[in-house]
């Protein structure tokens, strides 16, 4: 992944506005709320938070009293991380998926979002985030899902040149099930499309909740390690 560090020390500001626009705070808001339910963040806990960025989701992790360490390719990202979580028991680390920079067992949960698109061997991405979570801890990867309508828009993207997406590479929930030695919960979130009037967006979300659809354009796998 050390080929990808300077793709992404340009997105800094360009990730986070995202955010602020209508549809992408009800992205943030339906990504954190399965984030959250898979991880189950608790008081004193030390989480990994591998593939940080700039720390969209990371203050929803500290802000249930758990130590967070946040581990980046990019500087930029983490230093943007860092400013969110001021007054937080965060620590930022600089370091590659494939090869963590912690000992085996050193955390209770690990958490990785939208960073498995750009790992070419995802079965050892993932065993990685296995070896550094304790026993019985609990490991979430989360990502674009290859079933949805955005995926298919960013790999028409990827294909016209586009610096980030033209790297990427989307699984489908079953491939993501498919990446880890035990057996896990997948579910999929973000139901609408991108142009979806946002009262519209929120029926949709709705209607894709209670009917289990699997298309939606975030996917999360959740294990326990046995």
């Amino acid at each position: 992944m050390t080929e990808n560090r300077e793709l992404f020390d340009e997105w800094p500001q360009k990730y986070d506005q995202w955010f602020t626009t209508p549809v992408g705070r009800l992205i943030r808001k339906y990504e954190s709320e399965l984030i959250q339910d898979f991880l189950n963040p608790g008081p004193g806990e030390k989480i990994l938070d591998a593939g940080c960025g700039t720390g969209v989701f990371t203050t929803d992790i500290l802000s249930a009293g758990t130590r967070v360490v946040g581990l980046d390719l990019s500087w930029p990202m983490l230093c943007r991380a860092e400013e969110k979580a001021r007054g937080y028991p965060f620590h930022a680390a600089l370091g590659d998926l494939m090869s963590l920079p912690f000992k085996k067992c050193s955390f209770d949960k690990v958490l990785s979002m939208t960073a498995l698109e750009f790992v070419q061997k995802p079965v050892e991405a993932v065993g990685e985030l296995f070896r550094v979570t304790r026993r019985g801890g609990i490991v979430v990867v989360a990502t674009l899902n290859r079933l949805s309508p955005w995926a298919e828009s960013r790999m028409e993207e990827g294909k016209r040149g586009h610096p980030i997406f033209s790297k990427a590479i989307f699984r489908s929930p079953d491939q993501l099930r498919s990446l880890a030695p035990v057996k896990g919960l997948v579910r999929t979130a973000v139901h609408f499309k991108k142009e979806d009037d946002p009262n519209r967006a929120i029926e949709i979300e709705n209607q894709g909740r209670i009917n289990g659809w699997d298309t939606g354009a975030f996917v999360a796998a959740r294990w326990q390690k046995p």
